[in-house]
Formats: structure tokens, sequence, C-alpha cells
């Protein structure tokens, strides 16, 4: 008995005509309105669904999502879209096509829930997570090098914080962030506010990071920490070319056994009318700084 084949999801349907749509309805040679059909999904057992959310991260905004795509397109899962955003991401479906992955074109209500954000910009990426780096492997890979610059975060966990401090890393050419938990820099709302610039950071993970600072200055790292009541201004600072920027939680800044191992503390100079700058942009004035003074 000869079975009929199902199309691919996202071929054309005639020649000259879009890619085929699933959300939409096709016209057969009768006339008769006919829901597009598709071949059955093979089951996935309980255990490999939960490693897949595991392994996996949801990446949403436009440029978070282009500048994805663009670095790791082997690493896209699933894309969701909105019809006004899909002339933008032409590309992107047709590599997804091409590669047997789907693409969903849906409504606003529908990105809201499958971003779990109303800030998702019209477009939601499943992507395979990088693969996390330890602080000990980079510094074996990296440690000789004369010019460095690698940034350790004290319980900063704010998400947009996060973006904000990768999007000026991968500004000023900074190799990496050290963390406990570098994965939060995987989060929908830190990968959008880094508009792309996560895909250019490694997160650095460490268990313990007195003693990831202790290896970082054995590396021939000097050690940077800010406060916004004492240390030497930033402006008068000479940076050294090889250092690990510390900034601390945002409510309390660095811990005192962190505070302890720093040669030098920075503070940067202004009114004095505000207690202190919010730590996304303390990174970026000083990153900014760093990256002048090697040029």
């Amino acid at each position: 008995m000869n079975r009929k084949t199902p199309a691919p999801q996202h071929k054309k349907n005639q020649p000259g005509s879009e890619l085929q749509k699933p959300w939409t309805k096709v016209k057969p040679a009768s006339g008769k309105t006919a829901e597009a059909k598709t071949a059955a999904p093979k089951a996935v057992s309980a255990k490999v669904l939960k490693q897949n959310r595991q392994e996996e991260a949801k990446i949403y905004g436009e440029n978070a999502c282009s500048v994805a795509f663009v670095q790791r397109p082997q690493a896209v899962v699933r894309l969701y879209l909105s019809e006004q955003m899909a002339p933008k991401f032409a590309d992107l479906m047709k590599y997804l096509a091409a590669n047997k992955k789907a693409y969903h074109v849906v409504s606003e209500a529908e990105l809201e829930k499958v971003a779990g954000s109303q800030h998702h910009g019209g477009v939601v990426l499943l992507v395979k997570r990088k693969a996390v780096m330890s602080l000990a492997t980079y510094l074996t890979q990296n440690g000789r090098k004369k010019q460095d610059c690698l940034l350790a975060l004290d319980g900063v966990g704010n998400p947009h914080n996060l973006g904000a401090i990768a999007r000026s890393c991968a500004h000023f050419g900074i190799s990496g962030i050290v963390m406990k938990d570098p994965e939060l820099l995987a989060q929908g709302a830190a990968a959008r506010t880094a508009e792309g610039g996560v895909e250019f950071v490694e997160g650095l993970s460490c268990d313990n990071l007195p003693l990831a600072l202790q290896l970082c200055k054995q590396a021939g790292y000097t050690l940077v920490t800010t406060s916004s009541h004492a240390g030497v201004s930033l402006y008068s600072s000479q940076l050294p070319a090889k250092v690990v920027i510390v900034f601390g939680e945002e409510m309390f800044g660095v811990s005192q056994s962190v505070a302890k191992s720093a040669d030098i503390a920075l503070q940067i100079p202004g009114t004095g009318k505000v207690e202190s700058l919010n730590v996304s942009v303390a990174a970026s004035l000083i990153l900014g700084e760093w990256y002048r003074q090697q040029q």
C-alpha cells in the first residue's frame, strides 16, 4: 500500500510563492481550504526532555537574536517570531528550514508566553547554552598574556545589570567575567540587555571568589576594586595592562574578604550628590578608562 509522504513544513507551496507557513491554511487544487499537514514528531522521553531544557536557553530581542544566529547558528534550536519581524529574520528561517529545524510565526500573546516576558521585541530564540569555562582553564590557556582584563562579580545577580556589564565588556574587548554562576548571563533579560554582547564574553566559573582572585594574582593579574568613599581617583591612576576588576553586589558592594585581597582601590570622582553609581555604569566607566590607557 502506497502512503503519501507529508510535505516538509517549510518548503515552498508553488513556484514564486513564499515559504510555506504551517500556521496558515493552504488551498489545494480543488479550491477547498485545508490545514497544512506536517509529519508527526517522534516521541521523546521525559528524561531527554528534561536534559534538553537544562542545556537550552531562551534569547529574545532583535539584536540579541541576530547576533546569536551570526555567531552560533548551529546552536539555534527553534525560532518564534511575530509576523512583523519575519522579514528581518528571513535568512534565519531559511537556515532552519534547510536544517530541518522549526520556526513559528505567532501572536504577541504567544511570544510573551514563550519568552516569559513582555519585552521580547517580537522574536524569541531557543538555543543551546554556551559551554561554561572554569577560571582555572582560562588561566591555563591565557595566563601568559601580557595584556588582559577580566571582570569579577561578587554577588551581582540582577539580570539587567549583568546584561549591561556584558555589553560593556564586548564593547571594550574584555575577555571574561568571573562569577559563581556564569549561566546567569544566559538569562533572557540579561541577553536582551546585552544586545548580543554575551556572545563575545566568556562566563568563567569559580566556587570560591577569594580563592579565584588569588589564582589570578598568581597568574600575574593586578586586582582592582572600587569604593564610593575611599581609593584613588580613576582618572589619576595608571591601570596595569593585566588586571582583574572586581565589582560588588548592587546594595552592599565588595565583601570584606575580597576587598582585603585588592591591590588597587579606585574611586570614580563626581559631585557626591548620590551615594554611588549603578554597578553596570561604574563598570563601563572603568573598563573604558582601562581600554583608553592600553591603546
